[in-house]
């Protein structure tokens, strides 16, 4: 009888319908995850959109004012564009918008009064704009706006006035600098909120995947493992956006007087930018050779787990102490941990992909410590005393000595130290 009842329980409409819940299950909860990433993005960008508010309206009113133009279109396409461009490269955008505007202008303005208007004026115009700043050798944005802007001047009703393509460009030039005005001066962002921000989603998933890790080689679940290595992907996505919000950063602490204040925290961030996506890829590597750790059978020391645990911690303090502009020695001190338990699984006895997973440990720890100032020998050093069961030791050499100088830094270190396993 029961087993009767268990062939009836999975017929294949059972399990087409089983399939078909999980679906929908699923489907629910990524909208619900989707509504939530809409909303966040809208938050976070809101700033931006009352700055691009804010800057067209300012530049209309200085072309209507200054100028007497009663449609003062360039500006606030100007003022918009500046806005909209890549952040971190707004001032040369106002440039660019600025010439674009100029040989769009003179291009129409030329053309129309010599062919008139119509279809295939505005393709002939459309074309010498591209092909014109092409050989002057504009980029995208000048081709783009020199386009756009022959188009404005083909199709839009302007006022039949003698001699207006200066104010044209004055226009353009308004509006590019009410751009300015109000990242400068009326809206400026904090520059390492920003970037704080653009680095939560990556630093986030990878302490999460690196503890999701841990926890699977604690319990040896090797498919917990997998999901957690698919999940860092992720990261690649999120690695993007943050090395837009450094660049951003560093305009507005250029731009914004009140912001210059935060230029040495944000050199701080820009300087770990290029280890923490070091540390991104190297765990990577770790995870997908923790996978083959629990799925050939290897032996995981319970220090191995500790390890990685510890590594997560330490990513996640490196993004707390650079949010709030600290020292990050705690960071520091976390990550020689991890590098200490490693050393001690490694000496309680590991397979090859053990190893491998020990090594990229410290491999990751290293990259942390350079992400905190660290010079690449003095890491080196620290990691080497850290596995060889010395991380207190370690930890306090980092936290109570300045950056190692020529005089006191080990000649005999092979710069391959931190990447390599004990």
């Amino acid at each position: 009888m029961r087993s009767l009842r268990h062939t009836v329980a999975k017929t294949p409409v059972d399990l087409d319908r089983e399939r078909i819940t999980n679906l929908a299950k699923e489907f629910r909860k990524r909208s619900r995850a989707t509504v939530k990433d809409r909303w966040h993005a809208v938050r976070f960008n809101l700033v931006l959109a009352l700055q691009a508010g804010v800057a067209a309206a300012l530049a209309w009113v200085g072309s209507h004012e200054f100028l007497d133009n009663p449609s003062p279109v360039f500006a606030p396409i100007s003022a918009i564009g500046t806005l909209a461009s890549s952040v971190g490269q707004r001032l040369r955008r106002t440039v660019e918008l600025i010439i674009g505007v100029a040989v769009g202008i003179g291009l129409g303005d030329a053309l129309v009064f010599a062919a008139g208007t119509g279809p295939w004026q505005l393709g002939l115009i459309v074309a010498l704009s591209i092909m014109v700043t092409i050989f002057l050798g504009g980029g995208p944005a000048v081709v783009t706006q020199a386009a756009a802007t022959a188009v404005l001047i083909v199709t839009v009703d302007m006022p039949q006035q003698a001699n207006i393509e200066s104010p044209r460009v004055i226009d353009a030039l308004i509006g590019g600098f009410a751009g300015l005005v109000v990242i400068a001066l009326v809206l400026p962002l904090n520059p390492l909120r920003v970037v704080d921000r653009a680095a939560r989603p990556p630093l986030g998933r990878l302490a999460e995947e690196l503890s999701e890790t841990a926890e699977a080689l604690k319990t040896r679940d090797a498919p917990r493992a997998q999901a957690a290595l698919d999940r860092l992907r992720e990261v690649e996505n999120h690695l993007q956006g943050f090395e837009e919000a450094l660049e951003g950063g560093r305009e507005t602490s250029i731009l914004a007087p009140v912001r210059w204040h935060r230029r040495g925290a944000l050199t701080q961030y820009v300087e770990s930018s290029e280890y923490i996506e070091h540390a991104v890829h190297n765990s990577g590597t770790l995870i997908r050779r923790a996978v083959t750790v629990l799925e050939d059978g290897e032996p995981v020391p319970e220090e191995m787990s500790n390890a990685v645990a510890l590594l997560a911690e330490a990513v996640r303090l490196l993004r707390k102490d650079l949010g709030l502009g600290v020292r990050p020695e705690a960071t520091r001190e976390q990550a020689l941990q991890a590098i200490g338990q490693a050393g001690r699984a490694y000496a309680e006895g590991v397979g090859f992909s053990g190893s491998v997973v020990i090594a990229q440990v410290r491999t990751t720890g290293s990259d942390l410590l350079r992400a905190t100032g660290i010079e690449r020998l003095e890491a080196n050093q620290l990691v080497r005393r850290a596995a060889g069961g010395h991380a207190g030791e370690a930890a306090e050499a980092a936290a109570g000595k300045p950056r190692a100088t020529n005089s006191d830094r080990p000649s005999d270190t092979p710069s391959s130290e931190a990447g390599s396993a004990r």
